[in-house]
């Protein structure tokens, strides 16, 4: 029996909007996907223990503060000292065409998804890295 994909979904930061996360989650979710949601107001360091305890083959965060700048590379810092880049990294919500390329470039994250992003094509990236397992 294979393994299904499993997935973390996170909110780092103050941001209190998960409207669009929980759909990407029912959509993954319907896709296959094992999701678990981590909740709001999440610490870079919580969302890295969660990930690791779950045992999550991708991570999903979504910020809709402007806090990206900041959280994101500590997030990325933290699953490189735990030796966990083998977890893809995806972000969305509002990220500057400009930043989304620093999240990616300097940071380590797979792929940003901007507001209004067909949940088919986040479905299908996921796929495509990952697998069937």
């Amino acid at each position: 029996m294979e393994r299904k994909i499993r997935v973390l979904l996170g909110k780092p930061g103050l941001d209190g909007h998960d409207r669009g996360i929980l759909i990407v989650g029912h959509a993954l979710r319907d896709a296959g996907m094992e999701v678990v949601y981590s909740g709001l107001k999440q610490t870079p360091e919580d969302l890295v223990e969660a990930a690791l305890q779950e045992d999550v083959d991708v991570l999903v965060l979504s910020i809709l503060s402007g806090a990206h700048l900041a959280l994101i590379p500590r997030v990325m810092e933290l699953l490189r000292e735990r030796e966990a880049t083998d977890i893809l990294v995806l972000l969305g919500g509002v990220i500057p065409p400009d930043d989304a390329g620093v999240m990616v470039r300097e940071h380590g994250v797979a792929k940003v998804f901007g507001p209004g992003t067909d949940t088919r094509d986040i479905v299908a990236y996921i796929s495509e890295r990952k697998g069937s397992r």
